[in-house]
């Protein structure tokens, strides 16, 4: 990958919201995660690549009883569209009548989520809760939403606090849009 042209989309991208403005959603998301599941002991499911950064914001705000875990299924692969999804890695816990709660960087088509949650409650989970950083705004091809959702977003290419432009730019401390796309 020419890091030029990385450098020059980041550049060119459009501040949607600022580290202050994310910071902000991640408080937000963690009392309502904490109103909901505070004496439930959930298993939190960090989807890699695109969750790390939300989980690890998220983990240092929720003060009660939880275990982690990691899950890796993508559609995406350093590409800018998705395809069919790919299992990299499922999760070590047994997820069989626990509560567990998916959390990622964004609610896009919601194709992936729906394949977690589907995962989820086919390994027996007693219930399933799903955190997205960021919702998009769009029509989906099917009716679904994420229950702790941090920020709503245009229907454009997004990169920062986890999501990624061709697998760079998940470090970003701000959600951008790329221009043109």
């Amino acid at each position: 990958m020419d890091v030029a042209h990385i450098k020059k989309t980041f550049d060119e991208a459009d501040c949607l919201y600022s580290n202050q403005d994310v910071c902000q959603a991640f408080d937000e998301m963690a009392e309502a995660m904490h109103d909901k599941l505070h004496d439930k002991n959930p298993l939190m499911l960090c989807v890699v690549n695109g969750g790390i950064i939300p989980m690890g914001h998220l983990m240092t705000r929720l003060h009660f009883p939880l275990q982690t875990d990691y899950i890796h299924a993508t559609r995406y692969r350093g590409e800018t569209s998705g395809g069919t999804l790919k299992w990299l890695v499922k999760p070590s816990f047994s997820l069989e009548d626990r509560v567990i709660v998916i959390v990622d960087d964004v609610l896009d088509q919601g194709i992936t989520l729906d394949e977690l949650i589907k995962y989820c409650k086919a390994e027996g989970a007693k219930e399933v809760y799903s955190a997205v950083l960021v919702e998009k705004i769009q029509d989906r091809p099917f009716e679904i939403k994420a229950d702790f959702t941090g920020l709503k977003a245009v229907n454009r290419y997004l990169f920062g606090f986890g999501m990624d432009y061709k697998d760079y730019l998940r470090n970003a401390d701000g959600i951008y849009a790329v221009k043109g796309m």
